[in-house]
């Protein structure tokens, strides 16, 4: 039975973790609002402030195994407050920016933080809690996170409007120097396994992300065919086989490939990869679609995202709860199957005069089937794995996350790109039409990976040890 005090811990544990994914997550919302007026400010084209995301994007992907092996190596804890401190100094450096390849570099140390602290948070929040629990916090903790998908667009357009663009980092000063502080004072530093930095491992893995991320940032804008993008994800994917085979050999490996042998931890990857992958391209088109086919300014885009974004907030802990009850497997097949029919239904009824009351209903049920699958898979993959080794299994599961996200923003563009154009409200919704069926495709895809997850029986009182 847990004490007043270990129950105290979990609630810091808890709150901490959560505060900092919240920052690194609402930093990336509230960006897409101010390119307009950082384009002005700088006189940028829009292909070069393309890069203040795709700067974070990619340092983020590159290091996102490199920062969970550091936890794991020098203690996840000191390396967590090391890593939001590098986030604040680099939003210091954002704000402070005079050009564009300033802010650009600056994004990209961002990256380097949230690669620090994404993987760590997840993996201090699921050792602080046993596997019955743990489903539970997942949920709150994806419900915390997800409020930064819900509010980032509105506050990024609100701050740009009233108070300037460069704002949107100070606020992460406070914010960051606080949860530091907190961080030192309330968490207790524990460390994953004591073997040796991989380093081969690392440097093939980073490589490998780099080349894949490279290639999936620059194929729309210079063509998949071309010899760039093809070059680099043939790299990516030849750097990826020697990574597997060298994990495979390693006395020390990264990344155990054993995990990949068991069924939740693959399934739950597998599914989480497609469904991100739905789930970030829509994130890109729709706030888009809002403005240029159906003419709302950018706050009011951000305000109208919430049917869809704000599900999050009120179904993923009742997901998380509700893990224990029906398993990993009911939640996340039905949670995509409901993606995958609310996407389609756009796909369906979307025109340049679609009243935007037609969209409420299915973005609600998009909404609410993706809240239901995202900690039932998070707690599949972390559940299948020791304690020990939970620093490696969230740094892939963040890695995958991401990957499968930029996948997603990059085939959903391809396919928009390919039935429509963003000259015309007609032509920009004829687009978005055929890029929402993809969404669709690739969260049915989503539900039957999860149909590999195996089921869980319910804990009953009778499994309890019974009196003589």
């Amino acid at each position: 039975m847990q004490t007043p005090q270990q129950r105290a811990e979990q609630r810091w544990v808890l709150g901490l973790t959560a505060l900092a994914s919240f920052m690194m997550a609402l930093d990336a919302m509230i960006m897409t609002t101010a390119f307009a007026t950082i384009r002005a400010d700088f006189g940028s084209r829009v292909e070069t402030l393309q890069w203040t995301v795709n700067a974070f994007n990619l340092t983020f992907a590159v290091l996102l195994l490199t920062g969970a092996a550091l936890g794991d190596r020098f203690g996840r804890r000191r390396m967590f407050a090391a890593g939001i401190g590098l986030f604040v100094v680099a939003s210091a450096a954002c704000a402070l920016a005079g050009n564009a390849a300033a802010l650009i570099a600056a994004r990209a140390l961002q990256g380097a933080g949230a690669a620090l602290v994404m993987p760590l948070a997840m993996a201090i929040l699921s050792g602080a809690f046993g596997r019955e629990e743990r489903a539970r916090a997942l949920g709150v903790f994806s419900g915390i996170t997800g409020c930064a998908l819900i509010i980032g667009p509105a506050i990024g357009g609100f701050i740009t409007e009233h108070l300037g663009w460069r704002w949107i980092f100070w606020i992460n000063l406070p914010i960051g120097l606080v949860a530091i502080a907190l961080v030192i004072a309330r968490l207790r530093e524990n460390f994953g396994p004591t073997a040796p930095l991989d380093i081969t491992g690392l440097t093939l893995v980073a490589l490998a992300a780099l080349a894949l991320v490279w290639g999936l940032l620059r194929g729309n804008g210079v063509g998949w065919a071309s010899a760039e993008v093809a070059g680099a994800l043939i790299a990516g994917a030849a750097l990826a086989v020697m990574f597997v085979l060298w994990e495979l050999r390693a006395t020390s490996p990264m990344v155990p490939m054993r995990l990949f042998a068991t069924r939740p931890f693959a399934s739950g990857m597998a599914a989480s990869v497609l469904f991100y992958a739905a789930m970030y391209g829509v994130l890109f088109l729709l706030p888009q679609f809002l403005q240029i086919a159906l003419g709302f300014d950018a706050f009011g885009a951000g305000l109208r995202l919430l049917p869809w974004t704000a599900t999050l907030f009120v179904t993923a802990p009742i997901a998380g709860a509700a893990v224990n009850r029906f398993g990993e497997r009911t939640l996340v097949v039905a949670g995509l199957l409901m993606q995958a029919i609310g996407l389609g239904w756009i796909s369906e009824i979307v025109s340049p005069t679609v009243p935007y009351s037609a969209l409420v209903a299915p973005l609600v049920l998009a909404g609410v089937g993706v809240s239901m699958a995202m900690p039932a898979a998070q707690n599949a993959v972390l559940g299948a794995v020791a304690v020990s080794e939970m620093g490696k299994a969230s740094g892939v599961f963040n890695m995958g996350r991401f990957v499968g996200g930029m996948f997603g923003i990059a085939a959903l563009v391809a396919s928009f790109s390919a039935n429509g154009a963003a000259d015309s409200s007609g032509h920009f919704a004829n687009g978005f039409a055929s890029a929402m069926s993809l969404a669709a495709t690739l969260s049915f895809a989503g539900a039957v990976a999860g149909l590999f997850l195996p089921m869980r029986r319910r804990a009953v009182a009778a499994a309890a040890p019974q009196d003589a």
